[in-house]
């Protein structure tokens, strides 16, 4: 990925290090050199200010030029092929500045001064800790709304939002879909722009009642303590359902007009895929507004993180595919006193036990998110390895180098086989009725995430070949995704292999980075939240955006029609989570969801004046 777009480096304010803005048209390696030494120098000053004076920090720069940041200039390389590296190194994780509303900055002064009192805070803590209080929870079974109760706790949410958003619904239009799924419609003053789109998806996991009682604070009691608001969804997902609204009601507030449009969409069931909710919402806003005619959608997903001192933002551009399958073992019963040398439930074993021993192998590929966020953090990250680095700048050019990097990736990236392969998890067995009665039928169910550069049908072929030869071994019938494989009838049973819940989805379609105008939108908006920053903490003054990869699967698989500009993206630090989500314990920090509602500012306030957007 390119971009010619400029990266803004602030100076350190207390220190005295060089002013630095980096032009990426400029090929000067030097600079760049300096930007990653003067990082590990800032941090190396500001642990010994108190005990070493400022000469002696500018001799720390000079051994940290000299040794602690190998260089690619250094004698590993010919002069020419220095130059080349650097050059490559250059072009890559292109940055853009920070995009600060200009035409409404007065509007987001004014706006950033109210987030920044006690009295905004407390209500929207209190607002996010009320949602939280109402358990809507998404279950696997669920049937229709029209025929099961529980969906009916839904009435409750939206008797809230109402209550606690009075100037969202006495202005924006509101559509029930399915009837819970809600969508609004903000209008806009000039209707031959295309609209922004706000999702979020309004149901949480259940709770598990055998560890209910290891919650610091009740699963739904959304109590806010001081720091964090505790409970079921404070996470996953009413922030951002929470977020949007607090930040369009502070606007309204204010009395602001949007020129684009702007739509919020909120799910019922995104935590079983969304087949009621999502699937309708998406229905209605291409029947609504057509096809393709949405600027961009911005829904839950990725956030930022602290790596060596820079932030590192991770908006997704790519979503994992997904398959559950099922493996039917199917067999003669007969009493448990003459059992054949394997039963249904050993056979079951037998494939489980391939399966495992068979795992999806993780492909490094130059075109895919994770090469490319392994860029941003190689060219950005100061602790990174000189020698890793040297590698990835080298990989790009070379084969031999990028299958190097590959062998080596397991090892420094707990990360890289989910990101940059398929995943297989064994989650569900069962067979066996009577302890004297053998077992007739037994089964067992994988959950698979689709790696960006497969397919559903790839991953099915592999699968049923790994299952063929057990099936034979133990003289077996296949039958794998409706097609018979092997050995014909008459066999001594069958072994059947599905599609567990008709859950077969693709990879979702990457959204473009190089030289697109949404993503230096939504990089630009990203940076200058996190530049402006309303926290108390020691957050670091350098961020950085890279492409990111979602490995779950939100409700945008419904929406892809609408546009090809699709981020999913919660704007939440990695340390705003107490023990992340679908777990015990999961609370949000107060002050990191105070920094999703300033993002979901900026960015309604950034799409309403930008010439980046159709």
């Amino acid at each position: 990925m390119s971009q010619t777009a400029q990266m803004e480096r602030e100076p350190f304010a207390d220190e005295k290090a060089p002013s630095l803005v980096q032009n990426t048209d400029c090929n000067d390696a030097d600079s760049e050199l300096i930007w990653h030494t003067t990082q590990n120098y800032k941090r190396q000053c500001s642990a010994l200010r108190s005990k070493i004076l400022g000469f002696a920090c500018i001799f720390s720069l000079a051994l940290l030029l000299h040794c602690f940041w190998p260089s690619p200039t250094s004698s590993d390389f010919p002069t020419h092929e220095s130059q080349r590296l650097l050059a490559i190194e250059d072009e890559m994780c292109p940055q853009v500045s920070a995009i600060i509303p200009s035409s409404h900055a007065s509007l987001i002064d004014t706006l950033d001064e109210e987030y920044g009192t006690e009295k905004f805070k407390l209500k929207a803590y209190e607002s996010l800790g009320g949602a939280v209080r109402i358990p809507t929870v998404c279950y696997d079974d669920l049937g229709t709304p029209e025929e099961d109760p529980r969906w009916e706790i839904f009435n409750d949410f939206h008797t809230y939002i109402e209550q606690r958003f009075p100037k969202v619904h006495a202005t924006l239009q509101q559509t029930k879909v399915a009837t819970y799924a809600l969508v609004y419609h903000w209008q806009g003053t000039d209707t031959s722009l295309k609209p922004l789109l706000l999702a979020a998806h309004m149901d949480v996991v259940p709770t598990n009642a055998a560890t209910e009682s290891d919650w610091i604070n009740p699963p739904f009691s959304g109590y806010y303590d001081g720091e964090w608001i505790w409970g079921r969804g404070s996470c996953d997902d009413k922030p951002g359902v929470i977020g949007s609204m607090t930040a369009i009601e502070t606007l309204l507030e204010q009395g602001f007009k949007p020129t684009r449009t702007v739509i919020l969409a909120y799910g019922i069931d995104e935590e079983r895929g969304g087949p009621t909710g999502a699937a309708a919402i998406g229905e209605y806003l291409v029947k609504t507004y057509g096809e393709d005619s949405i600027s961009m959608i911005v829904d839950e997903g990725g956030g930022y993180s602290d790596e060596s001192g820079t932030i590192f933002a991770t908006p997704a551009v790519a979503e994992k595919g997904y398959l559950d399958v099922r493996v039917d073992v199917l067999t003669p019963g007969g009493h448990s006193s003459r059992p054949p040398k394997h039963t249904g439930i050993g056979i079951l074993a037998s494939v489980v036990t391939e399966l495992e021993a068979n795992p999806h192998v993780p492909k490094l590929a130059r075109d895919r998110t994770y090469y490319q966020g392994l860029q941003c953090r190689a060219k950005y990250d100061v602790g990174f390895p000189s020698d890793m680095r040297k590698l990835v700048i080298e990989s790009q050019t070379s084969d031999e180098k990028l299958h190097e990097l590959e062998t080596k990736l397991d090892d420094f990236d707990p990360a890289y086989s989910a990101s940059a392969g398929t995943t297989q998890a064994i989650d569900i067995i069962y067979g066996g009725v009577k302890i004297n009665a053998l077992p007739e039928a037994v089964y067992a169910i994988a959950n698979h995430r689709i790696a960006d550069h497969s397919s559903v049908s790839e991953l099915q072929d592999r699968f049923a070949s790994i299952v063929a030869p057990v099936a034979a071994k133990h003289n077996m019938s296949l039958n794998a995704f409706g097609k018979p494989i092997g050995l014909e009838a008459p066999t001594w049973g069958l072994v059947k292999v599905s599609d567990a819940f008709g859950s077969a989805l693709e990879p979702a379609p990457v959204t473009p980075t190089t030289g697109s105008g949404p993503y230096k939108l939504l990089s630009g908006t990203v940076l200058s939240t996190l530049q402006t920053n309303l926290r108390t903490d020691d957050f670091p003054d350098v961020s950085v955006v890279s492409p990111g990869l979602s490995l779950g699967n939100t409700d945008t698989r419904h929406y892809w029609s609408l546009t090809k500009h699709i981020f999913r993206y919660g704007h939440r630090g990695a340390a705003d989570g107490y023990n992340g989500a679908h777990t015990i314990n999961e609370a949000i920090r107060a002050e990191g969801f105070l920094e999703q509602i300033r993002f979901f500012t900026r960015l309604i306030l950034n799409v309403d004046e930008t010439d980046l957007l159709e």
